[in-house]
């Protein structure tokens, strides 16, 4: 009989991190139901029962027994859970903290540092190994193209990314999030393409059809994301959630880096024969100018 998941605390990773994850251990009925979860998440489990079981192709009895397979006592506590991370989503920085909570304290910096220090262990203990080490195998294949691209405050890692990757391996560039700039450039992303999304709550419309239009023809699109996961995951082959949550009004953004920084020191290990010769040459280039 399968084991039941369990219902970790809301913050600490979503539901559909959680389904990705463990998917290879369902029943065939049960990946019917996660993957049409999956597929439009977390609207299409905020439903009826029947609605769910019609869509998925099971019956109502199955869908019962999948939600009770992730932990929760019925549909209706399914769907509560669903409603808060779709509220945790949606969460503003005016709204993260109330009046009471801003205070300065000599221990202020300290505080700060122990709950970022907790953020990067627990997004390095989520990250299932295997998706990092697809991931990673992605990134280290020259004969793909990278397009990394972010919205208003995680463009700062696509470029941080490209600046990397650009020396250690051929094909590497930078989609702009703003649809005027990278429409004229979808059309030669295909199937030998992979697009790098950076998208953490509020996630931002552009940078999402870039990514659905990508996917769409063809291209393998990895999402780099938070907890509550951006509407990106719908399309994202592979996903890698950061612990963002800090004693402040905004999210922290050091797991991103994290994650960032792990995959372009697994990728100039992989690729040192090939990307030490491009270094070299790099330095020589600036011993000219």
């Amino acid at each position: 009989m399968s084991t039941r998941m369990g219902k970790p605390p809301s913050e600490s990773a979503s539901l559909a991190d959680r389904i990705r994850n463990t998917i290879q251990t369902f029943t065939p009925t049960e990946k019917r139901a996660a993957r049409l979860l999956l597929s439009h998440y977390p609207f299409a489990g905020l439903g009826t029962v029947a609605a769910f079981a019609a869509r998925a192709g099971i019956s109502a009895p199955s869908v019962l027994r999948f939600v009770t397979r992730l932990g929760f006592s019925g549909f209706p506590d399914f769907q509560k859970h669903l409603h808060g991370e779709l509220e945790a989503q949606l969460l503003s920085p005016l709204a993260k903290a109330r009046p009471a909570e801003r205070t300065d304290t000599a221990a202020a910096l300290s505080s700060f540092a122990k709950a970022i220090a907790t953020n990067l262990r627990s997004t390095a203990e989520a990250i299932a190994p295997a998706e990092f080490e697809a991931v990673a195998t992605l990134l280290s294949e020259p004969a793909r193209h990278l397009h990394f691209t972010g919205g208003r405050f995680t463009a700062a890692f696509a470029r941080y990314a490209e600046s990397h990757f650009r020396i250690l391996r051929p094909h590497v560039d930078v989609l702009d999030g703003q649809p005027a700039l990278w429409r004229d450039r979808m059309i030669e992303i295909g199937r030998r393409d992979v697009v790098v999304a950076y998208d953490i709550r509020r996630y931002q419309e552009d940078v999402i059809a870039l990514c659905e239009t990508a996917s769409r023809q063809g291209a393998t699109v990895i999402l780099i994301t938070d907890p509550w996961l951006s509407p990106i995951a719908r399309v994202a082959r592979h996903v890698l959630p950061a612990h963002v949550s800090a004693p402040s009004n905004w999210d922290s953004a050091a797991g991103l880096l994290l994650l960032t920084e792990a995959l372009i020191a697994t990728v100039t290990k992989r690729l040192w024969a090939s990307a030490k010769p491009r270094m070299e040459a790099i330095e020589r280039l600036r011993d000219e100018v």
